[in-house]
Formats: C-alpha cells, sequence, structure tokens
C-alpha cells in the first residue's frame, strides 16, 4: 500500500486552495502563534471531501483544541509539543483522531511510547530540532527499527524531492509497514507557509509509484 501525503503549515488562503487541487490525503493548519506557518484565518475553504484537515498544536489546552476544532472544522488533532497520555485519552474520548508526533534522535527511548499506545490513532516521528517542527531536516531512518509498536505512523522531518531514493529504499524496510503517510513542509516551500505546487505534484507522482 502506498503512503498516503500529508501536507503540513498551510497558512495562507490562495495557496491552500490552489495546493487542494492536488487532492493530498492531509493539508496541516497550524494553530501554534510562535511558527512562522501561524494559520490565523477566520476559517478555511472549502475543501475537496477527500482532504482530511489536521489542526497542529503544541501544549495547547483541551477545551482550546476543541474550539479550534469547531470552528476550523478539523478532522484530525495532531499534538506537537509536551501532551500527556491522559490528554490524548481525553480527547479520544471526544470521538477526534489524534496524531501524537515525536522528535526523533539517535539517542530515542522508545519505550516512552507505550504510554501512548491505544490513546491515539497514529504517531508521527519527527526530526529534532529547536522548534516543535519545520526544521528542515531529516533524522537517521535507521532507528525506526527499535520501533515495536502497533500504532502507525506519518514520517516527517525535512522530506523533499532530494529524499526521494531514501524514502524508496525505507518503504523497502520492515517497519515501512507501519509507515501510514508521509509528511512535508519546509522543503517544499518558496517561502514560510507558501508552497510550490509544481514541486509537490512531482513529489506526489513519485510517491505513487512505490
Amino acid at each position: 500500500m502506498k503512503p498516503k501525503l500529508k501536507i503540513c503549515g498551510m497558512k495562507n488562503l490562495e495557496n491552500i486552495q490552489e495546493i487542494s487541487t492536488l487532492e493530498p490525503d492531509f493539508l496541516g493548519f497550524i494553530f501554534w502563534e510562535p511558527s512562522k506557518r501561524y494559520c490565523n484565518l477566520d476559517s478555511l475553504p472549502i475543501l475537496p471531501k477527500s482532504i482530511k484537515k489536521v489542526g497542529v498544536f503544541v501544549n495547547a489546552y483541551f477545551y482550546d483544541i476543541l474550539e479550534k476544532l469547531k470552528q476550523y472544522e478539523l478532522n484530525i488533532v495532531q499534538l506537537h509539543g509536551k501532551e500527556s497520555p491522559t490528554l490524548c485519552k481525553d480527547l479520544k474520548e471526544e470521538n477526534i483522531t489524534v496524531i501524537k508526533a515525536f522528535s526523533i534522535d539517535d539517542d530515542f527511548d522508545f519505550s516512552i511510547l507505550k504510554h501512548y499506545e491505544n490513546r491515539i490513532d497514529y504517531f508521527l516521528f519527527d526530526s529534532k530540532g529547536k522548534l516543535p517542527g519545520g526544521n528542515g531536516a531529516t533524522f537517521d531512518w535507521k532507528v525506526l527499527e527499535k520501533y515495536n509498536g502497533n500504532t502507525p505512523f506519518f514520517l516527517s522531518g525535512g522530506i523533499g524531492l532530494n529524499q526521494i531514493d531514501q524514502l524508496k529504499d525505507f518503504f523497502n524496510t520492515k517497519v515501512s509497514k507501519k509507515c501510514y503517510a508521509i509528511d512535508v513542509n519546509s522543503q517544499f516551500e518558496t517561502e514560510p507557509g507558501i508552497k510550490s505546487k509544481n514541486e509537490l505534484k512531482e513529489f506526489q507522482q513519485q510517491l505513487n509509484t512505490f
């Protein structure tokens, strides 16, 4: 099964509409004010129903998340901070699809993920950097061989057209069977929050050959 595609860090109305014509599986909108990709639109444009809208939050309060879910008619919540397993469970009990992100480096302790199993729908594995996301760097995917959980994951962190060959190799590995989607962001930008449709289209076409 070919991986799904998530395009994250959308914030410009016209660019959202342009990129939505590619019909990626997910579009991500960041609701963390310090981010250069912070989405401060009053509402999102009408998108094709095939696209799931993902709200990205960093250490937000439960009711603030619910408020944004309603305002923007989001389908999925992505938690990109130090959110507790309890918060994840509380959101799941509201029938919300939850992605929990973790910043990965060579020394990451995968045992902490056990506390989140059955309380989320997906993990997201991103590169460890100064910011919660959008650092533009990849991590060594071989470290994911230490992941022995059952929860499917999104692969993130500096992925662009230059990583196509690496991705093809990765999808020949055992752990890739748990990789549900590829998450892209900064490598396809002309400026923070503005994505190149042509480059994303090329990446999407390559991904469809996997």
